[in-house]
């Protein structure tokens, strides 16, 4: 199959698609989402649906015996890197460095291996990100 065609899912009767990840304080969760990162958050029935901007949403649930995820689950798509980060700073975000990625002052790493990127962990450990790749 070439990259232009698309598989027939009519046949699944997929109605929508959205992505998920867990969490172990759903009112820590919202507050964060919400009034740290500036999201449009919904509530719904004990979960929660994080607003894309361009349409569609990520569940967020709760899971008392929760993990954090190892990989990224949430990357922000920023206009400006530094602005963002100067303010998440400011609202209290610590900007996680990594073994391999050579991070400036504010953790921000810049260079050949894609757009600036910042790591940092919502309440539950989950690793989030900004990055600006436009």
């Amino acid at each position: 199959m070439s990259s232009s065609e698309q598989p027939d899912t009519s046949a699944l009767g997929t109605t929508n698609v959205f992505s998920g990840f867990a969490v172990p304080d759903i009112d820590a969760a919202r507050d964060f989402y919400r009034d740290t990162l500036g999201l449009e958050i919904s509530d719904q029935d004990g979960m929660l649906g994080i607003q894309l901007p361009r349409g569609g949403e990520v569940l967020v649930y709760p899971k008392p015996d929760h993990a954090p995820a190892t990989y990224t689950v949430l990357n922000l798509d920023v206009s400006d890197i530094d602005a963002a980060v100067d303010e998440l700073t400011a609202r209290g975000v610590t900007f996680e460095r990594y073994d391999g990625f050579e991070v400036d002052d504010k953790g921000v790493a810049r260079g050949d291996m894609g757009p600036p990127i910042a790591w940092f962990t919502d309440p539950a450990g989950n690793i989030m990100s900004v990055m600006q790749t436009a």
